[in-house]
């Protein structure tokens, strides 16, 4: 009779790539077989209290998990991209239980080296919705961000962050075409560029 071994499988995805303002979050979830998590989806997928119900079972019933991110700075010193593959590094060291198997939702995995654990690492395009663990991480990075936003809030007063969460609507553009950028926004992402005065060049 052959025993099914189980890998420890960590799901990795973010929050935030496409915002004008605050960091992209990234989160890490180890799941624990023994108590399944009914109803995990892609987070864009719910509706804002199912995620926060979810958020919560998940940080209850997984294994581990770690949540982290990369500010508006370094993503305008390193690029969005590689600010999210930081990000992502960032959430996987903090893992209490290191994966014996990394899934992370897209078509790039953040650099294994220096993680201090080896594993196998493979992207899932759309693997948030297909998932589990990587629809888990997508739920607490999703719910990590938006209450990071939250409480940034008043401390940029006129940018209505609680609402748009740092994102270009309509709102956001004309908040910022007011009153300019805060430190919190993404100077290297054009719109903020532009409202900022910088040159192109500056930022190719």
């Amino acid at each position: 009779m052959k025993v099914r071994v189980r890998l420890r499988v960590a799901g990795v995805d973010e929050a935030g790539r496409g915002p004008l303002a605050g960091p992209v979050v990234a989160a890490a979830v180890i799941l624990n077989p023994a108590r399944p998590i009914r109803g995990l989806a892609d987070s864009k997928a719910l509706e804002p209290e199912e995620r926060e119900r979810l958020a919560k079972i998940v940080r209850e019933r997984a294994l581990c998990y770690a949540v982290a991110w990369a500010d508006a700075e370094e993503i305008d010193s390193i690029n969005i991209l590689q600010a999210t593959m930081l990000a992502m590094r960032r959430a996987l060291l903090g893992l209490a239980v290191p994966p014996q198997q990394v899934l992370v939702d897209g078509n790039r995995c953040p650099c294994p080296e220096g993680l201090g654990f080896e594993c196998l690492f493979e992207a899932i395009i759309k693997g948030d919705a297909s998932v589990p663990s990587i629809s888990a991480a997508s739920i607490l990075a999703k719910t990590t961000r938006d209450a990071l936003m939250r409480d940034l809030d008043p401390r940029y007063t006129g940018f209505s962050l609680s609402g748009h969460k740092g994102y270009g609507t309509p709102a956001h553009v004309a908040e910022l075409n007011a009153l300019g950028p805060s430190p919190l926004h993404r100077r290297s992402f054009a719109p903020v560029r532009v409202n900022a005065g910088f040159d192109e060049a500056e930022f190719a």
